[in-house]
């Protein structure tokens, strides 16, 4: 009776995971680390997608589907679409597919392995993923295969690139995490949930995205009167920035990258102590979980312009080296620090 309940709630939480999906137009899966589980993870939901029901493409920033990892030399899950699945990969892969397909579209968008371009399966088959690798890149291939009619779009992440799981780019995401970030279950746990505590920060006000969004470049600040003013730093890594009256600032926008070195000195100006810093997305946030805790204490708050909606953690248990560490009890605690479904879909 236990283990079919077991059983039962696996099954749901399985179900509930690929329906999430579903109810977004865009999906990045991203990992922590490589082997963090991430190729298995897209493997995961390609197969369970329901094709009648959702038109779907999907493409990689990095090569996906690879039998041998180039780098640590273990074995890689190739990628098998199914029929009726669109994809976006460099002419190179395009011509090594084991599939039968119908070539849509060739972009302007080179790589290193050729133009991408674009095909739908006629039959299924294993592919090699090798997309876009920039942004703007994702953005066009994105806006192209809306063309056909497509209900969801799927990025392959690579390693390390969050900033492409941006909601300029998708709407929603997976996160990959897992031992080979760090054998150390607390740790890794720590990390995980900082970085998922980073993409679930809370979105601005109205006022400041209708003031802000448009705004890609440089920083500035708003006062308690609703007017924008811009700074004289130009990024948030120049060592010369400076807070002259700015005695009624209520909101600091910072456009590129927001570092340990700027947040600690917002936090150590007494007339900053309750400020909102802005941001575009998460993943413009490079600081440390100590700096932020001590801003957040002072009174300090962080907000975006655009969130994606976090669907789920994944996890490899399993290190490149060979180190295993216990899964459920990964599972279990990582769910706890994050308030969220997480799942070992090999186990699974």
């Amino acid at each position: 009776m236990i283990v079919a309940a077991i059983e039962r709630r696996e099954i749901v939480a399985k179900v509930s995971f690929i329906d999430e999906i579903l109810k977004y137009d865009s999906l990045s899966i991203v990992g922590l680390q490589k082997n963090t589980g991430k190729t298995e993870c897209l493997k995961y939901v390609l197969a369970r997608l329901p094709l009648d029901q959702k038109k779907v493409a999907v493409t990689s920033i990095g090569i996906d589907g690879e039998t041998t990892d180039q780098v640590t030399r273990t074995q890689k899950p190739e990628i098998v679409l199914r029929e009726g699945m669109y994809f976006g990969t460099s002419e190179a892969h395009y011509r090594l597919r084991r599939l039968v397909s119908e070539l849509v579209d060739v972009s302007d968008e080179s790589t290193s392995l050729g133009r991408v371009v674009t095909a739908r399966a006629l039959t299924q088959g294993k592919i090699l993923l090798s997309g876009p690798s920039s942004t703007l890149g994702l953005q066009r291939w994105i806006s192209d295969v809306r063309r056909h009619d497509i209900d969801l779009a799927i990025i392959d992440g690579a390693l390390s690139r969050l900033s492409l799981a941006s909601p300029a780019v998708s709407r929603s995401m997976i996160l990959a995490t897992g031992a080979a970030y760090s054998i150390n279950m607390s740790q890794l746990v720590q990390h995980t949930a900082f970085v998922v505590d980073l993409i679930n920060i809370c979105v601005t006000s109205e006022r400041n995205i209708a003031l802000l969004g448009p705004i890609e470049k440089g920083m500035w600040w708003i006062d308690t009167d609703g007017e924008l003013h811009e700074m004289e730093a130009v990024t948030s890594l120049s060592q010369q920035v400076q807070f002259h009256g700015m005695d009624h600032c209520c909101a600091i926008y910072v456009a590129g990258a927001l570092v340990d070195s700027f947040l600690e000195k917002v936090r150590k100006n007494k007339a900053l102590r309750q400020v909102e810093l802005v941001v575009r997305d998460f993943t413009k946030i490079f600081v440390t979980p100590q700096q932020l805790r001590m801003f957040e204490k002072t009174g300090g708050k962080i907000s975006v312009l655009q969130k994606s909606k976090l669907i789920a953690v994944t996890v490899n248990p399993t290190s490149p080296a060979g180190y295993v560490l216990d899964s459920e009890e990964l599972c279990d605690r990582l769910s706890q620090a994050i308030g969220l479904p997480v799942y070992d879909l090999l186990k699974n």
